[in-house]
Order: C-alpha cells, then sequence, then structure tokens
C-alpha cells in the first residue's frame, strides 16, 4: 500500500512494525484532519470509516465495519475483511462509556472482549487468560509483557491516553513470546490536526459507604501543529480512596499482588509527528507512567509477638508505614520511520525502549525468629529494533518480511523489615532492616525473522502462510550458591489459513497457527542447585491452534465467532513455595468465542458475547483431566442494551457480565458471579456530563482473583481470609468531558 499524500503518510508512519495504529487513509485531500473520514484497502479502495468492532455503539453499514484497517492482524494495515482470524476492535468511545461506570482498562476490556477473561480487579491481571492461555499485551507496538511473569501490563496508561484497542484472539506466529492466547494492542492517541486542540475530563467515583470512599480523575491534553509536523502532550493523574464490597465493609488489601486502594497515579505521555517528505514519516513517542500506594490504612495483626504468632483476627487500621510500598514506575520511549518506497516496498522501521520497576506489598513470611515480613522491587529493561517490508508481488500476491531484535534484562531485591518493629505496631510499620537478592538476575536476547505471504486465488479466496524463526540466547548469574550459568533456544513457528469471502456480507476461515512461551528464569532457577542452568536449560514452549471462524456484517447487524482448538505438549505449574515447574504433560483449550450487536432504526441496540472455554491436562494415566482451577479460565457471557439520540445529545446503556462456575478434579472450585452496570450521558453547552453506576444490584463476590490467590497463598503463607480480595460493591461514577 502507498501514498504520496501528506496525510497518508502521517498516518502511516504509525505503523512501524508490530504497530497497533488504526490506519486511515486518504488520497483525495492533503489535510491530517480529514483524513480520518475514511480507510484504504490494500487495493486502495477508499471506505467510510465505520465503528471500531462487532461491540459499537453506533449503527453503520456492515461492510464498512469489515473494512476498518488494522495492524494487529498482520503487523501491516490491513482490512478486517482480509483477516483470517477473530479481531475485535475497541474504540475510544467504547472504553469511554466503560470507564464512566468507574471501571479500569482491564475490567473495560474484560467485558467488550470475548475472549478475554473478565478482569480479577486489583492492580494485578494475573489469570486474565485470552482463551485459556497468555496474551501478549503492547502500548504502540512496544511489548508490556517480560520473562518475568510480573502481571502488571495494564497498570500501564490512563484510559484517557488510550485512542483505540486492536485484539486479535487466539496464537500468533508474527509476535514474539507470550501471544499464545492472542495480542492486544493499546493504540495511544496522537495530534488532532493543524490548530491547537484541547481535551480535559473530570470525575468522580464512590460508593457513599464512608469518607474515604472516593476516588478523583482529572485529565488534560493540548496538541497541535501544522499540516506537516503535528504533536500532542498530556498528563492524567487518578486519586483512589479506600474501597468497600456489596455488605459495605472495606476490602481487605491485597498483600499477595497489590492493588488500587489509597493508589495514586500519573500518566504523562507525549508524540510529535513529522512528515520528513511526501514518502518518509517519523514519529516520536514517550511516556513516564507511576502507579503506587500513599495510604496510611492497612493490615493489622494483633499477636505478632505472641510466642507461637498466628496470623488470624487481623483487621485494618490507620498508622501504616513502609520503607517500601507498592507501586509501577515506567519510562518508555518509541521511535518509529516509515519509508512509502524504499526499494518499491513499503518500509517500516522502529526502535524502543521500556524501564519498568515494580514493588510490592510488604508480605508475612513464617521463620524460626517469628513472622518476618519482606517486600520484592523487580527492575525490567527492555530494549529492541523492528524492521519489516510491505511489498506487492503483482495483483494479487504480497509479502511481508523483518528481523525483529530485542535484549531484556531483569534484577530483582527484597526488603526485610525488623521483626520487632513489626511486632510491636500488629505489622503497621515496617521499617527496613537489611536488602538481600530476591531471584537471579539475567539476560535474555532474542533474534527474529519472520515472513508472511498473502495469495488472493480468486475474488473470494484467499490463501496465507507465514513462518517465525525465532532464536533466545538466556544468560542466568549466580545466586544463593546457586551456579547461574547460559543456554539458548531456537522456535520454529509457522501459520497457513484459507479465508473465503461470500460477497454478500458473510465470510469463514480456517487457519493453523503457533505461538510460543519461555518459562519465567526469575523463578525456575535459583531454587535449588538440583535446578542448574547447565543441566536444566529452558525450552519453549509452543502452542499449536486451529481456527474456524465466521463472519457476518449487514446493514443492522455486525457479528463474529470463531470455534477453536489450542495445545502444547507442556505445561507451566506453580509448587507451594511459588517457584515455577514445567511439567512434560500435554495440555489443550478448546471453546467457542462470539459477539453480535443488533442495530434498531429507533437508536436501540441490544448484544451479547460468550466465551465458552474448557482447559484441560493430560494426567500420569494419559487421561484428560480438568486443568487446576488456578490457571484455568472461567467461561463468561455479557448482555447488553443501549440507546442513542444523536439529535439530542443523550446515551444510555445497561449491561450485565457473567463468569461461570469453574470445578477442577481435584475439587478446587471458583465460584462465578454476575454484575450489572449503567452508563447515562448528554451533552450539555459546555461538554457532555455522563453517569455511571458499576455493580448496579451491590453484589457480594469474591475476584476470581481472590479465589485463585487463596488456592496459591493459603495455607503455606497463612490463613485463607488473607487473600480472598473482595469485589468492590456499588458505586457511582460522575464525570465531565469537553473538546475544544
Amino acid at each position: 500500500m502507498k501514498t504520496s499524500t501528506t496525510a497518508g503518510l502521517l498516518l502511516l508512519a504509525a505503523s512501524a512494525p508490530g504497530l497497533a495504529q488504526a490506519q486511515t487513509t486518504t488520497p483525495e485531500t492533503d489535510s491530517p484532519a480529514a483524513a480520518t473520514s475514511s480507510t484504504t484497502s490494500r487495493s486502495g479502495e477508499p471506505r467510510a470509516t465505520p465503528p471500531a468492532g462487532p461491540a459499537a455503539s453506533r449503527p453503520e453499514i456492515g461492510s464498512q465495519a469489515q473494512d476498518t484497517m488494522v495492524v494487529v492482524g498482520s503487523r501491516t494495515p490491513k482490512a478486517i475483511s482480509e483477516i483470517p482470524g477473530a479481531v475485535w476492535v475497541v474504540d475510544g468511545e467504547q472504553l469511554q462509556t466503560q470507564i464512566n461506570t468507574g471501571a479500569d482498562l482491564k475490567t473495560a476490556l474484560g467485558r467488550l472482549v470475548p475472549g478475554l477473561d473478565l478482569a480479577p480487579q486489583g492492580r494485578t491481571n494475573y489469570g486474565q487468560n485470552m482463551r485459556g492461555r497468555s496474551a501478549q499485551v503492547l502500548i504502540d507496538g512496544v511489548s508490556l509483557n517480560s520473562s518475568r511473569g510480573l502481571s502488571r501490563q495494564f497498570d500501564a496508561i490512563d484510559p484517557f491516553n488510550v485512542e483505540r484497542v486492536e485484539v486479535l484472539s487466539g496464537a500468533s506466529s508474527l509476535y514474539g513470546g507470550g501471544a499464545t492466547g492472542g495480542i492486544i494492542n493499546i493504540i495511544t492517541k496522537k495530534g488532532d490536526g493543524p490548530g491547537r486542540h484541547f481535551s480535559t475530563q473530570a470525575g468522580i467515583t464512590t460508593g457513599f459507604n464512608d469518607s474515604d470512599d472516593v476516588d478523583y480523575r482529572l485529565a488534560q491534553a493540548v496538541s497541535g501543529g501544522t499540516e506537516r509536523v503535528q504533536g500532542r502532550l498530556a498528563v492524567a493523574y487518578e486519586d483512589n480512596g479506600r474501597q468497600y464490597d456489596g455488605r459495605g465493609d472495606e476490602i481487605f488489601p491485597d498483600i499477595a499482588q497489590t492493588d488500587l486502594q489509597d493508589n495514586r497515579s500519573i500518566d504523562i505521555m507525549g508524540s510529535l509527528d513529522i512528515a520528513l517528505t511526501t514518502e518518509q514519516t517519523l514519529t516520536l513517542g514517550a511516556q513516564l507512567y507511576r502507579s503506587g500506594f500513599e495510604g496510611d490504612r492497612d493490615v493489622y495483626f494483633p499477636n505478632l509477638d505472641a510466642s507461637a504468632p498466628n496470623l488470624n483476627d487481623a483487621e485494618i487500621r490507620d498508622g501504616y508505614s513502609s520503607d517500601r510500598e507498592p507501586e509501577t514506575d515506567r519510562t518508555m520511549v518509541n521511535l518509529q520511520y516509515h519509508h512509502a518506497n524504499l526499494l518499491g516496498q513499503n518500509f517500516y522501521l522502529q526502535a524502543y525502549h521500556r524501564e519498568e520497576e515494580a514493588s510490592f506489598h510488604a508480605f508475612p513470611y513464617a521463620t524460626a525468629r517469628g513472622v518476618e515480613f519482606r517486600a520484592s522491587k523487580q527492575d525490567t529493561d527492555l530494549s529492541g529494533i523492528k524492521a519489516l517490508f510491505d511489498a506487492e508481488l503483482g495483483e494479487r500476491v504480497s509479502l511481508t518480511y523483518g528481523l525483529d531484535v530485542d535484549r531484556e534484562t531483569f534484577d530483582a531485591d527484597q526488603m526485610y523489615f525488623d521483626i520487632p518493629t513489626s511486632n510491636a505496631t500488629g505489622g503497621l510499620v515496617q521499617q527496613q532492616s537489611r536488602v538481600g537478592p530476591r531471584y537471579p538476575s539475567y539476560e535474555v536476547d532474542g533474534y527474529a525473522a519472520f515472513a508472511q505471504a498473502d495469495w488472493r486465488l480468486t475474488d473470494g479466496l484467499t490463501l496465507a502462510a507465514g513462518i517465525r524463526e525465532q532464536h533466545m540466547d538466556v544468560e542466568v548469574e549466580d545466586f544463593q550458591n546457586v551456579p547461574g550459568g547460559e543456554n539458548d533456544y531456537d522456535a520454529t513457528l509457522v501459520n497457513a489459513s484459507a479465508l473465503y469471502d461470500w460477497g454478500n456480507g458473510h465470510q469463514n476461515w480456517l487457519q493453523f497457527s503457533q505461538g510460543f512461551e519461555l518459562p519465567d528464569p526469575a523463578k525456575y532457577y535459583g531454587k535449588s542447585p538440583d535446578i542448574s542452568v547447565a543441566n536444566n536449560p529452558l525450552d519453549a514452549i509452543e502452542t499449536d491452534q486451529v481456527e474456524l471462524g465466521w463472519r457476518y456484517n449487514g446493514a443492522n447487524w455486525m457479528t463474529q465467532a470463531a470455534l477453536y482448538y489450542a495445545w502444547s505438549d507442556k505445561a507451566v505449574e506453580n509448587a507451594e513455595d511459588l517457584s515455577v515447574s514445567v511439567v512434560d504433560e500435554k495440555k489443550r483449550d478448546y471453546g467457542l468465542e462470539a459477539a453480535v450487536t443488533r442495530y434498531f432504526d429507533n437508536g436501540i441496540d441490544v448484544g451479547a458475547t460468550l466465551h465458552v472455554v474448557r482447559s484441560e491436562q493430560e494426567d500420569e494415566d494419559g487421561d484428560w483431566a480438568k486443568r487446576d482451577a488456578r490457571y484455568a479460565s472461567l467461561s463468561s457471557a455479557t448482555a447488553f442494551v443501549g440507546y442513542s439520540d444523536f439529535d439530542n445529545g443523550r446515551s444510555a446503556r445497561l449491561q450485565a457480565s457473567h463468569a461461570h462456575n469453574l470445578e477442577d478434579d481435584n475439587d478446587r472450585q471458583i465460584d462465578g458471579y454476575t454484575t450489572f452496570d449503567l452508563a447515562l450521558s448528554q451533552d450539555i453547552d459546555v461538554g457532555t456530563l455522563s453517569l455511571g453506576i458499576d455493580n448496579l444490584l451491590d453484589e457480594e463476590y469474591s475476584t476470581v482473583w481472590g479465589q485463585r490467590a487463596a488456592m496459591f497463598y493459603s495455607p503455606y503463607y497463612g490463613p485463607e481470609y488473607l487473600y480472598d480480595y473482595q469485589g468492590r460493591g456499588r458505586t457511582y461514577t460522575l464525570a465531565w468531558a469537553m473538546d475544544f
């Protein structure tokens, strides 16, 4: 795809290899502002831009929806109608509707993307899988996943800075590690065209349980420039108070993975888009993000100084202070270059760097001296370069090929707190006594080459195939008398697909694809001299997937559904001490994900999503058993009814989210739940006013993460109630937004 217009180049520049930018180009105008009114397919035919994805909130012609341009499916701009896989696109309007009910980013996506599990709440997104397996999360093409599985990919950006989110379900051969369940690309907002533009948002959320039950949000952005240079600078701030469950009781802090009570976050994000020539563009993006605890309430243990202390009868009190508090700090720089006609091909180059520091809550450990509290801090640096060519080999054949190179470094320490001080204060005052290593440090160098070819065999049938050759070098340092060492591994990943367009809004596809994941080196090595690097090299765990899909977009319908079956020869599990083991037991996930929306002429739309998933693992006898409830995904469903009165600038949406019960073959069980949410909005003379009610019926429930945490940590680290993190009760959110 080539364009010579300044507008098209400014937009295409954002799609460096792996970048999740929605592409909107038009050859009829040089105005970047006007360029958002159409899309261009690989054939060059301009089409009107539709609402994004099957769950869109306003009616449009179905064929326009299929021609939304995304990068997530092929790493180059491509219409959804040309992708042989389930693609879900959440636009800014849909996302903001969820945020205005009081939801955070991972909660909003869990409600809108069928194959993605409902959110676990809190800071962690552990266990929020796609199709029962891990998903790779990116911001503008920069991976937020690390070899060390911290599960904080969504504690990464304020929704105010998100333009849209593109999601590809299922294993992907085109991306790196962690993409065994799907790809989630978070696309950030860019400049709004020539001239100055301002955007303001403010909101308040409360459950009216106490004076400290209140959250505040405030965000401001300014953008502007010329037709050749555009920039945007935004600051988003959120200040959370305490949270209360459906009974009106204060929710116990998540001492295992930390939560977002008394949390303050600030997201500073800037971008600069430059049209160097009519065929070359440069985009620079930078982000500073901090999300951390700043409160004085925490868990008080009344009997830590007893001769035989236990962790029962704890309560929440004022007076907490710690020399290390939970927080996430991230700095990211992203440089993208696009040449529309280098050697007759589109060329994309991306260079990036991400630094991340994650600190955890003080955690109680039983020792010979009594209960000792410790808190870890884990640092990850990731740098990389991606280069990609996109070539048209005639009218019916296209080829995408390129190289990915990256380096990840990791180290972690653990702060030990003074036992007498902890005992005297019931664990409310955590005073540093010493700092020691937490996990072995390591470095992972990755090199990958890939190629993907599409052949439009007939007007209706398109065949595609691709390959990715991945090489990884892992170097682990010595750790607590356990020797380190080096090893490497290779993974060859392939994909093949057939897509048939019936010419009447219906499409079907059949796809085979592979992905891989690397077991967590930090939790795999260093636990025992028996698990040395030399004698226990890490191997890539490959996932194979077969998918059969269908989508239909008519004038009043937007639908998509896919049956999938994914399997691997190995599985990753946690021991009682939470160290990682790789077991030679086959694992499989299979199910159905689907979404449907029906639009009516009177402004009403109704819809639903469904994800039915079954996760199994082969036991010692060769029989398939239900996978451990600590890891398996829950089936889920959502439903909504919406109303839009565009003439009077008002809208309403009532939605329900349901997580099904889950029980494994060892009688571990996760109880499902159902919540309802309501969102109302009205345009006023200055901006838009909205009211949202989250958990409308004040449902009392344990979060999925809370129930899993109780299985992971109890009774090994204490009683179950300490880890059973509760869901938040009914809250009300009043928000105001204005663009000018």
